[in-house]
């Protein structure tokens, strides 16, 4: 994890280790992807922008009150249960948010939607 990174992280630092573990798995699966530290989300960008992590800034009812939000975009609404909320942010261009509590969530089912949302990403116009 770069310095940028764990700066970003320290209000939360017992979720750094998770959204470590989460961006060490997505730099493996896709090296060139480059991460940018913003003000409210790690962005990740192939060429164009396919996911993000954010802190627990934003709550529900019945969201946990620790986690690591990923936020990822596709051509169609997901429906499944790791998925903690969906909008349309523009026509056929959906962006899931799913949240990360636990290592465990960090698995093959969330990594296939994101291999997805790396293939989408340059296909938006």
């Amino acid at each position: 994890m770069t310095v940028e990174e764990l700066l970003f992280w320290e209000k939360w630092p017992l979720l750094a280790p998770l959204y470590e573990r989460f961006a060490d798995r997505l730099l493996q699966t896709w090296p060139d992807v480059a991460v940018k530290v913003q003000k409210t989300q790690i962005s990740f960008y192939n060429r164009h922008l396919f996911a993000m992590a954010s802190p627990p800034v934003r709550r529900r009812k019945g969201w946990p009150p620790e986690f690591v939000m990923v936020s990822f975009g596709l051509p169609y609404r997901l429906d499944a249960p790791e998925i903690a909320m969906s909008v349309e942010a523009y026509p056929n261009r959906w962006t899931h948010h799913v949240i990360l509590t636990r290592p465990e969530d960090i698995g093959d089912r969330l990594f296939g939607w994101l291999g997805e949302a790396y293939a989408f990403a340059p296909a938006k116009r």
